[in-house]
């Protein structure tokens, strides 16, 4: 069983125009680590000196990409990409400087 990641582009939310494949992978994990890679090079991208968690947050929701993985069968949401980014934009706007 394979698993696949798509790629959206939240600036232009349910434009499957702007969606791309980003690569089919044998686990659910390496696609989840995928999925995390491209959230985190989103993240850091917006990153600036100063910046607040909620700051960092609006602008993932408003201009990020958001990966999500298709397979498995099960039906059931693999990866959240929000939720994600939710936890990690703590960690990016509050660490040492």
């Amino acid at each position: 069983m394979s698993y696949q990641v798509f790629v959206d582009d939240n600036f232009h939310y349910m434009d499957q125009e702007h969606r791309y494949f980003l690569g089919e992978f044998d686990t659910v994990e390496a696609a989840v680590v995928a999925c995390q890679k491209v959230v985190n090079e989103c993240l850091e991208e917006f990153y600036k000196p100063g910046i607040t968690a909620a700051e960092l947050s609006t602008q993932y929701v408003f201009f990020g990409e958001d990966p999500f993985i298709l397979g498995g069968g099960s039906g059931e949401v693999l990866f959240s990409a929000r939720a994600y980014a939710s936890d990690q934009v703590e960690k990016i706007a509050n660490r040492p400087k």
